[in-house]
């Protein structure tokens, strides 16, 4: 499952697979719990298996910010931009209960300048990341709330009835209310 989430970034050979394979560990994590927190030491790479996370960050007023999704099959966004001198920038919480393999990130780094594939992965899945950002950064200054909500739909199809409504009215910048009165307006 794990070399088909890779292979799906970017193709990798058997054995450069198994040199990654060496340095995985399984986590399980509950709904609701979160396992990065921002200004704590973090030194991992994460691979979603399955489950529902979220990146976020507390406003000044206490509440959560959602920055991003991840479902299944996915990777969180790469250690070498989520941190800053090993400590990180956000927080990331599982929605649902959550299945990740975690790794090292200096020894996954290592494995980057020492072999090109998996070196060709990294970039990849960096490449995605600027990607996502940049698409979510030009959404939120250039369309109207209603054409946000018709695009986080189309990125994520069934996200909206399994997760808190909260946590998308702050990705796409609006209320709750705001969300909720979007809603029943795309519902006629």
């Amino acid at each position: 499952m794990i070399k088909d989430l890779i292979n799906s970034i970017y193709r990798i050979s058997d054995n450069s697979y198994g040199e990654i394979d060496k340095l995985f560990e399984y986590r399980c994590y509950e709904a609701g719990e979160t396992f990065v927190n921002k200004n704590q030491f973090n030194d991992k790479e994460y691979f979603l298996l399955n489950g529902i996370c979220k990146s976020f960050l507390i406003n000044p007023g206490g509440d959560e910010i959602t920055l991003s999704f991840f479902g299944e099959k996915t990777v969180l966004s790469p250690h070498t931009i989520r941190t800053k001198n090993q400590l990180s920038l956000i927080c990331v919480k599982s929605l649902t209960k959550a299945e990740a393999v975690t790794l090292d990130a200096n020894k996954f780094a290592e494995l980057m300048v020492s072999n090109i594939e998996i070196r060709n992965f990294g970039n990849q899945v960096l490449r995605n990341e600027l990607a996502d950002k940049m698409e979510k950064e030009i959404g939120m200054a250039s369309l109207t709330a209603k054409e946000r909500l018709l695009n986080f739909r189309k990125k994520y199809p069934s996200l909206e009835n399994v997760i808190p409504h909260t946590d998308i009215a702050t990705y796409l910048g609006i209320t709750n209310v705001s969300l909720s009165r979007l809603r029943k307006e795309a519902a006629r």
